[in-house]
């Protein structure tokens, strides 16, 4: 992380589960990042505690599926994202050596960031993969733009929480699919880098149509 440029470590997970001496021993001149670590009650909920202050949350994975992500981006992708969005606060999931990450962790991610690799051995080791990826960052976004700060991983719920309750209003929800519709438009709100300005555009237009609605029944 260092060589990188990355300092903000945040693990979901106890602290006294690691030997310090052992990581000491390892990581010589960037210890100091263990010390600063930030660490998260080990479950979902301290997961989505983790990123919530980010705009943008990458899960690490090379499995896709029906009940995970249906595509990734790769590192370089997900850099130039980040650059071109000028996102204030990214965060890379990670899972452990040797499971990574669940559906339900990686459900808590905006996106899923794929490393390509070959489809007979896909597997990377952990310190690889993190090497791989803040390389990529860390060579993609010193041409970061500079511009308006896109609003937090917990202010896109709240807003799709708002657009959704006027949808209701709307009489769109009255058959199954609710749920689905809520996941599709939160992911595409957190990708769409949206400023708190343009949210609260969006949610004022569809807060006008529920009531155009309920005043014309």
């Amino acid at each position: 992380m260092m060589n990188m440029d990355c300092y903000d470590l945040r693990i979901v997970g106890n602290r006294d589960d690691y030997s310090e001496n052992q990581i000491k021993t390892l990581a010589l001149h960037a210890f100091p990042l263990w010390e600063s670590a930030v660490f998260f009650e080990p479950s979902v909920k301290g997961l989505r505690e983790a990123v919530a202050d980010c705009s943008i949350a990458a899960g690490t994975t090379r499995r896709m599926g029906q009940k995970r992500k249906s595509w990734g981006m790769t590192p370089e992708q997900f850099a130039r994202t980040v650059r071109e969005n000028s996102f204030s606060k990214a965060a890379i999931v990670f899972g452990n050596e040797r499971t990574g990450l669940t559906d339900e962790e990686l459900d808590c991610c905006s996106v899923a960031l794929n490393i390509p690799s070959s489809k007979k051995f896909g597997s990377l080791n952990l310190s690889h993969a993190v090497q791989i990826i803040t390389y990529t960052l860390f060579c993609i976004l010193d041409e970061r733009k500079r511009g308006y700060e896109p609003i937090s991983l917990s202010r896109v719920q709240t807003m799709t929480d708002s657009v959704c309750g006027y949808i209701d209003r709307l009489g769109l929800y009255k058959k199954a699919g609710g749920e689905e519709n809520r996941n599709f438009l939160e992911s595409v709100f957190a990708r769409t880098a949206l400023s708190e300005r343009e949210a609260q555009r969006l949610e004022k237009l569809f807060k006008r149509m529920a009531f155009i609605r309920r005043d014309g029944e």
